[in-house]
């Protein structure tokens, strides 16, 4: 008796957004800006089903202008479901040409539902003696699942596939019988598809109604046996109560036909596929998709590591598709990792080193290598804390060594200086991902770790500067491999975690070699990802010189003047207190000022300050720091709320928390800058974050006050760029009038007034300067009428006049934005002038809204952009310069257009003029660069 024929039938949209909503954290985002995770996770779906049982007959089916019957029978009908994500919609044609390349079926039928066509292929094959496995995570499918019709689930975080056969559906929805289903829906009825259900009854009633009548016509039909609020509610709605009933029952009888012939699962167009996956940039999924169809992989497929593929062979078992039609069982409930190759799968060597002789093989062997990838396994996140506890090094692919240290840190020191000659050596590449850290940790046992170096989160970031860059989810992405996690060693963050040290050794092993050996792999592939970007140049040249300077300037840090701190936290608590006096005065009573809840009736119910006040999406008022600005000219108790709030966040953020963020060792604090957040390619800063000081308000000055030199033979030194963003719109567009102003050394907010107010430039008012100002910074970041009026005093119709005056005055800024915004929505991305690239997915959204915001990243990124890469160029010559001349004086602070300097007094004279000259010849414009540079006993006077 030959084995009874198996027919898969797949439900795309089910499948496409459960796999969009699977990386909603994380979504994967290629090159181009296109976000490819809806894609992603229908391919991995399909993927799985095929490899893992070798179907011999598979479609697809898709809804197709919804379900026409449904909506003639309740109008309200799927009506209250959120638009479909963009990402959704683009993905669509890419799935569908995938499809069509493997050449799989596509089934729709214009005015029905995939369910319904699902229901109705299903109950056909049957007949023609199929046994049907319905894909879909939707549970709806139950009702239909029969002897020869099963629901199956795909995997999902690590879970197996779930088969549900009639046993199955009895047991999870405690029925009788799989149709009891449909009632069950009618009953409780479904928010997502807006089904209404019988009001009042919920999952558990519903089963218990099922169990006590059968069926929702039996429970209309005896509902003197219900009690109180439910017998009110179910009489009541009987009606509603049949029609969700009909709504939720699947259709058996659309207009499609099981011809088998059609649903063979035959060879695919595997350079049409190649072709797609390449635009996509899925080269695990390439690689998933040939081993699939038992394919060897080669050389000569596009975006593919062969080698490593070598090594690296899958635990699935390999199966000649086309030979062995129909052989794959389904197994229920088997429970492989979704689709990753892990270390429990994967072929390796990891060797941990804890011997003298060892130490001394590895360090031989080591020196011998042109490159070497190193990770170190520490206490502490904190870097300038931490002690280690290991450190893995690999240089072939699936092999590595781990070297051990112990708790005494003078036995550590004496094991880790006999690898000196490795980490100083200057012709051995050093890879890691986040280098700075490890470089870090080994200056705590002076050790400083020689050029060249290769960073694979700083790789990712020039490569895909939108995506997140944590080497689990590059693996992930890049490799189709899925590392261990740190929490199955020491657990989840908090006070329970335990430190590394208590791992025992062979698990150690295992997790450390195994980050060397996938960052390894992943430089592998990001070697080439850089010159495909052409981004090679920026990351040799900028990037990873920066990560030595920003390592140095970490270490180095800064000081603190607690005592200062102190007494600006009382100043700031008066202030606080003056506030909130004078805030309840205005109100007429006390509430908490700090709950929105309490804060929106007394402004917008008790004062009435607007006729319409905007509201969350909870139904209270909004409060928030946009709708409150617009207010606050006219209101003294909003001015009053918003200065109390700036204050508090200062003495929270700032003036409290900076004296916590001393390091116990150097008394010095320390900030951790991240080179790899911003896409604009700027840098940004945490613990304690420098960025965001206010600069604007006295108070938020007065924290610069806090930050002093080392001691009384140094002194504070500020070097900024001045208008660095307008000097670079003014070169880059090439507008003749803005370029001969800023060669003039006008000034440039003056000069601007003069010419849109048309007046003499010394008879420009300090008004006509600062509305000059207010656009001058704005056309970078686009603003309307409507925002220079809320920004300035003038009317909306006269900041409507002063934009358009200004476009005349500048006449070719107009046509430069224009240019930007084509090139954005010809390539997708922007590029800065190192040729950084700012993908911008939304360009051509059909969203008007998050259209116009790409666009302003259009224009804007450029600038803050190349901004950023002058001045890491100047601050990698000037760290040149002050290694090589061997001063005193230290690089501590890079905050935007801004650096800070400890400078030894002796020093000042000659250094002055060499930063100021590194820094205005950092890159040359059509316009000059201009530094201002200050001096004093603490940031604020030296800025």
């Amino acid at each position: 008796m030959s084995e009874q024929k198996r027919l898969f039938l797949l439900d795309a949209y089910a499948l496409i957004f459960r796999g969009y909503y699977a990386f909603i954290k994380n979504p994967r985002i290629n090159s181009k800006g296109l976000n490819t995770s809806a894609i992603m996770g229908f391919m991995n779906s399909l993927l799985d089903v095929i490899k893992r049982e070798k179907p011999d007959h598979l479609a697809v089916a898709f809804d197709k202008g919804g379900s026409v019957d449904r909506v003639e029978m309740f109008a309200e009908y799927k009506a209250n479901r959120d638009e479909t994500p963009e990402a959704i919609k683009i993905a669509i044609p890419y799935i569908c040409d995938i499809l069509e390349a493997m050449h799989i079926p596509v089934i729709v039928k214009e005015g029905y539902e995939a369910d319904d066509i699902i229901g109705t292929l299903a109950k056909q094959a049957e007949k023609q003696g199929y046994r049907t496995y319905m894909v879909t995570p939707d549970k709806d499918f139950a009702q239909l699942v029969s002897e020869n019709i099963f629901m199956y689930k795909p995997p999902r975080s690590g879970n197996g596939v779930e088969i549900w056969g009639i046993p199955e559906v009895l047991k999870n929805f405690e029925i009788e019988r799989p149709e009891q289903v449909i009632d069950f829906l009618g009953m409780k009825g479904d928010a997502i598809d807006n089904i209404p259900g019988l009001p009042g009854i919920g999952d558990k009633t519903a089963k218990k109604l099922i169990k006590e009548f059968g069926s929702m016509e039996n429970l209309l039909a005896n509902t003197d046996k219900l009690k109180g609020k439910m017998k009110e509610n179910v009489e009541a709605n009987a009606d509603q109560g049949l029609l969700s009933k009909k709504l939720a029952r699947i259709m058996t009888d659309v207009p499609v036909e099981f011809h088998e012939e059609n649903f063979e699962l035959s060879i695919p167009d595997f350079e049409k596929v190649k072709e797609i996956f390449k635009e996509l940039e899925f080269r695990r999924i390439l690689e998933n998709f040939l081993k699939t169809f038992n394919q060897s992989i080669n050389d000569n497929i596009p975006g593919t590591n062969a080698d490593t593929q070598k090594k690296q062979t899958s635990g699935n078992v390999q199966f000649d598709l086309f030979n062995l039609p129909g052989s794959g069982t389904v197994t229920p409930g088997e429970n492989e990792v979704n689709g990753y190759q892990t270390i429990a799968n994967t072929p390796h060597s990891y060797q941990y080193v804890n011997t003298v002789l060892g130490r001394k093989l590895l360090l031989e062997k080591l020196l011998k290598q042109k490159s070497v990838c190193f990770d170190t396994e520490t206490t502490s996140l904190k870097s300038l804390e931490a002690e280690l506890v290991g450190c893995a090094f690999s240089w072939e692919d699936g092999k590595g060594y781990y070297v051990t240290f112990p708790e005494d840190q003078a036995e550590t020191q004496k094991i880790i200086e006999e690898f000196k000659p490795f980490f100083e050596k200057k012709n051995i590449q050093k890879i890691g991902q986040n280098l700075k850290y490890d470089i870090k940790v080994l200056s705590n046992y002076n050790i400083e770790v020689s050029e060249p170096f290769f960073d694979t989160m700083i790789a990712h970031y020039l490569i895909n500067p939108d995506m997140r860059h944590n080497m689990d989810i590059l693996a992930e992405t890049y490799l189709n491999y899925q590392p261990v996690s740190i929490t199955e060693l020491i657990g989840k963050k908090g006070k329970n975690q335990l430190s590394m040290r208590t791992v025992e050794l062979e698990k150690q092993t295992e997790y450390a070699v195994e980050d060397a050996d996938i960052t390894l792999q992943l430089k592998e592939h990001f070697e080439k990802e850089l010159k495909s970007g052409n981004v090679t140049k920026l990351f040799n040249e900028v990037e990873v010189p920066l990560v030595r300077v920003l390592a140095d300037m970490e270490i180095e840090g800064i000081n603190i003047d607690t005592n200062y701190l102190k007494e600006l936290s009382e100043k700031l608590s008066e202030d606080i207190n003056r506030l909130e006096k004078g805030i309840y005065q205005q109100a007429g009573e006390e509430f908490n000022l700090a709950s929105p809840k309490q804060l929106g009736p007394i402004l917008f119910d008790k004062l009435k300050l607007v006729d319409k006040p905007k509201k969350t999406k909870t139904g209270q008022y909004s409060t928030a720091e946009d709708v409150l600005s617009y207010l606050a000219k006219d209101h003294q108790i909003v001015a009053d709320i918003l200065e109390w709030r700036s204050y508090n966040k200062l003495k929270s953020t700032y003036v409290d928390a900076l004296p916590n963020e001393i390091n116990p060792h150097t008394r010095r604090v320390h900030t951790i800058y991240n080179q790899a957040v911003a896409a604009t390619g700027r840098l940004s800063s945490n613990n304690p974050n420098l960025q965001n000081i206010p600069i604007r308000t006295q108070r938020g000055r007065e924290v610069r006050k806090a930050f002093i030199p080392r001691n009384d033979e140094y002194i504070l030194m500020s070097a900024d760029y001045s208008q660095i963003e307008l000097r670079l719109i003014a070169a880059l567009s090439g507008d003749e009038v803005m370029i001969n102003s800023f060669l003039k050394g006008e000034d440039i907010h003056a000069s601007t007034a003069a010419k849109v107010f048309n007046v003499p430039l010394d008879q420009v008012t300090r008004e006509q300067r600062s509305n000059a100002k207010t656009v001058n910074f704005g056309i970078i970041y686009g603003v309307s009428a409507f925002g220079l009026s809320n920004q300035t005093n003038l009317t909306r119709s006269e900041a409507k006049e002063l934009i358009d005056t200004y476009y005349k005055t500048y006449p070719t800024l107009k046509d430069y934005i224009s240019k930007q915004i084509d090139f954005a929505r010809e390539h997708g991305y922007v590029e800065t002038i190192l040729e950084r690239r700012r993908y911008l997915k939304d360009i051509n959204s059909r969203n008007a809204v998050v259209r116009g915001a790409a666009e302003r990243n259009a224009v804007n990124a450029p600038l803050q952009g190349s901004a950023a890469d002058i001045i890491k160029i100047a601050m990698i010559n000037i760290h040149k310069k002050l290694k090589e001349g061997n001063y005193k004086s230290k690089m501590l602070l890079q905050v935007h257009d801004e650096l800070v300097f400890d400078i030894h007094k002796e020093e000042l004279e000659t250094l002055k003029p060499i930063i100021k000259s590194e820094m205005e010849n950092a890159y040359k414009l059509k316009v000059p660069l201009e530094v201002e540079v200050g001096t004093g006993q603490n940031w604020l006077e030296a800025h």
